[in-house]
């Protein structure tokens, strides 16, 4: 696969696996959009590996698919598909999870999956790299098991605000998204394309993947509402965060769908139990496996998605003393922060899992 994107600032310790004793590993859903971003990342990081498997739907079945300069047959998914398979990269929907993981997991095939089927199952790890490396401890490759890859924005949101939040206790945080087309999968970003180009032809928008108009546009996040009136995207990211961190705190979170073709922004607002400054805050931030800074107050220049885009790291900026806040009893800055959906908010996280397990 072509390789896109810097190198992630988590490093691995060199793994001594020969290629001969190295795992066995199978992407399901290889085919979409995070699917192929697996083997990017896997390309990339050059993950040792044996075997590869590339498992997608009957459709897809019999075409070829080229990786590190050797091409591989696209199987079946099928319940006997993890037979000697160490690592299953799980990309392919949620009811396909449910149906598939655990079979994987039975045959002794060790899971990351990216859907939300496990995240918040009891025994199951939720796991940043970045922020609890811990929660896999004692798991191996080709043991079994099943591990959740976090939702892209509560992984975009963390990385940057966990180092703050050990430095001064995050006792509140205000998060407000802006989702781009790529956390809804390659359908969703040719849709904005095509709309792009109708519209400046002087044609209608023709909504498929969307219920309104995407191009020039934007609005609530397309996941379910529930009755409280949060949408389900932004209760992933309350109810995510506390069983990564394992403690809850107060979110209130606004999801937004952007007309930006790929990398999530969001805009966070944090209060404090301690102080904080800018500078403090800043500094932690360089030290921060994981994030980069853009805050150039002079320019105006703060991160943007095309910085974000096709890079591993989460970039941050805006970083300033929250006004609305008497800094005497307390204390609070936002940020305004960029990552890739599709690398660390998906495929990249995955892999530094697996990585922690060699």
């Amino acid at each position: 696969m072509r390789v896109h994107g810097a190198a992630a600032s988590i490093k691995v310790p060199t793994v001594s696996t020969s290629r001969s004793n190295a795992p066995v590993v199978a992407v399901v859903g290889s085919t979409g959009a995070v699917g192929q971003e697996f083997l990017n990342v896997l390309e990339q990081r050059d993950f040792p590996f044996s075997n590869l498997k590339l498992l997608a739907s009957a459709r897809s079945a019999g075409k070829t698919a080229e990786f590190k300069g050797k091409k591989y047959t696209i199987e079946e998914l099928t319940e006997s598909s993890f037979k000697g398979v160490d690592l299953g990269l799980f990309s392919a929907g949620g009811s396909i999870s449910k149906k598939f993981a655990p079979i994987a997991s039975a045959a002794g095939c060790t899971v990351v999956d990216n859907s939300s089927a496990f995240r918040m199952t009891d025994g199951v790890p939720l796991v940043v790299p970045e922020v609890n490396p811990e929660a896999v401890k004692g798991m191996k490759l080709g043991k079994g098991g099943i591990i959740a890859n976090p939702n892209c924005s509560t992984i975009i949101m963390l990385v940057p605000v966990t180092p703050l939040h050990r430095a001064a206790t995050v006792k509140r945080m205000i998060v407000s998204t802006y989702q781009a087309a790529s956390g809804a999968g390659y359908a969703a970003m040719q849709e904005l394309e095509q709309q792009t180009r109708d519209v400046l032809d002087g044609k209608p928008a023709q909504p498929k993947i969307f219920k309104q108009q995407y191009a020039f546009n934007l609005f609530s996040h397309n996941s379910d509402m529930y009755p409280n009136g949060y949408n389900q995207e932004e209760m992933k990211m309350v109810n995510e965060t506390t069983k990564i961190w394992g403690k809850g705190v107060p979110i209130c979170a606004t999801c937004v769908r952007v007309p930006v073709m790929r990398a999530h922004a969001e805009s966070i607002n944090l209060t404090f139990e301690k102080p904080l400054s800018e500078k403090e805050a800043e500094e932690i931030l360089r030290q921060a496996p994981g994030v980069s800074i853009i805050n150039d107050r002079a320019n105006n220049r703060f991160p943007t998605p095309l910085d974000a885009s096709h890079k591993d790291d989460v970039y941050v900026g805006r970083i300033r003393a929250d006004l609305s806040l008497d800094g005497q009893k307390e204390y609070g800055l936002a940020l305004f922060v960029c990552g890739d959906q599709l690398r660390k908010g998906a495929a990249l996280n995955a892999v530094q899992i697996a990585e922690l397990l060699l």
